[in-house]
């Protein structure tokens, strides 16, 4: 029942739509129009006007015509830069950019899979429980839109997104907590030459203390990086102020908490080791979600993918998502594969007959939904 020509010819046109993020405004309008002649009721909160975004999240619904539960699928609909002016070549049946840009499988795969299962549903009269999309802004700027959605119009408990690389059947349960660390250290500036005695040197203190502590793979569950840093005047000033951007995650949320702590008091630690001072402001993006093989919702994908011949397997991510914005929010969320590959590059790819499969898991998935 796929029309796999179409699916085609949508994601070609969905990608061709510019929408980097904050300026989803174009494609939402055509998202819009495909979900409405699908036969679903379509709306946007008000998350753009928060977070500056051209258009809110998008938000449609399909009455069911059967007993059910209810379900939602989402996807989002920015990308990341260079995503304006996709021009999409396609070889031995895989879809490219011509190398210039990305291309914008993430996640517009997803979406493109799910406008086609949704027109095959009306087309063929499918009995459906209730159905709920949503399609956010602003996801690849830290979860932006799912953090800002009016969760109020959302009554499902039960999402399936679309937004992981790799072969249709990764089923992802496991998604880290995530701290961010903005740390600035301040010491005294002083001639390197003439007195550098009476300078206290910034960088000094943060390799003292990088050097003390735990980074990268901490353990099975935990990961924590330095990932950039700046200051300095000149090669004959001692460095009066270095500025820190790191991370940590995890999968424990108690993890995360003494990781992130140990973090914080081995810069304090350095600091007045060497006379300076330290600021740290920390930031939590999201919480971790952890999700048992043996629940309801891991169960109902393994089913509408043991239906198309696929093995569905569970796996952990270290990224984060909109998914762990969900489960934060109430709404057992998995993450489930859009069928890009190689995302945020320019290498970005996409395979013709992974669209159709990925149409063919959200059918599977609604089926799978009615109460029989």
């Amino acid at each position: 029942m796929i029309n796999e020509k179409r699916v085609l010819e949508s994601f070609l046109d969905y990608i061709q739509i510019d929408s980097e993020t904050y300026e989803e405004g174009n494609f939402a309008k055509r998202l819009e129009k495909d979900l409405i002649d699908a036969g679903l009721e379509v709306e946007f909160d008000n998350s753009g006007e928060k977070i500056g975004s051209n258009t809110g999240n998008l938000i449609a619904k399909l009455k069911g015509n059967v007993e059910g539960e209810t379900i939602l699928f989402a996807c989002h609909m920015d990308t990341v830069k260079p995503g304006k002016g996709i021009k999409p070549i396609i070889k031995d049946g895989v879809i490219y950019s011509d190398g210039t840009t990305i291309l914008g499988g993430d996640d517009k795969g997803g979406i493109a899979a799910i406008v086609e299962a949704l027109r095959v549903i009306k087309e063929n009269n499918i009995d459906h429980a209730n159905i709920e999309v949503v399609f956010t802004i602003a996801e690849e700027t830290g979860l932006l839109g799912a953090k800002n959605l009016d969760y109020s119009k959302i009554s499902a408990k039960k999402a399936f997104l679309f937004d992981t690389s790799g072969d249709p059947g990764f089923i992802t349960t496991i998604g880290p907590a995530h701290d961010t660390l903005k740390v600035t250290i301040k010491g005294k500036p002083a001639h390197a030459g003439v007195s550098p005695e009476d300078g206290i040197s910034a960088i000094s203190i943060a390799s003292d203390a990088i050097s003390n502590m735990k980074l990268l793979r901490v353990d099975k569950d935990t990961t924590a990086n330095i990932g950039k840093i700046s200051g300095g005047v000149a090669n004959n000033v001692v460095c009066p102020e270095v500025i820190i951007d790191a991370e940590a995650r995890s999968t424990v949320t108690e993890k995360l908490d003494a990781q992130t702590k140990h973090m914080l008091e081995t810069f304090k630690a350095s600091a007045e080791k060497f006379g300076g001072e330290v600021n740290i402001e920390v930031n939590r993006m999201y919480g971790a979600f952890v999700i048992d093989d043996n629940e309801d919702i891991v169960l109902h994908a393994k089913r509408a993918f043991k239906n198309l011949g696929i093995n569905g397997e569970t796996k952990a991510s270290g990224g984060g998502s909109d998914t762990n914005i969900f489960n934060c929010n109430g709404i057992k969320a998995v993450n489930l594969s859009s069928g890009e590959r190689k995302p945020h590059t320019l290498e970005e790819h996409m395979k013709i007959e992974d669209l159709g499969t990925i149409s063919k898991v959200v059918l599977e998935l609604v089926k799978e939904s009615i109460n029989k």
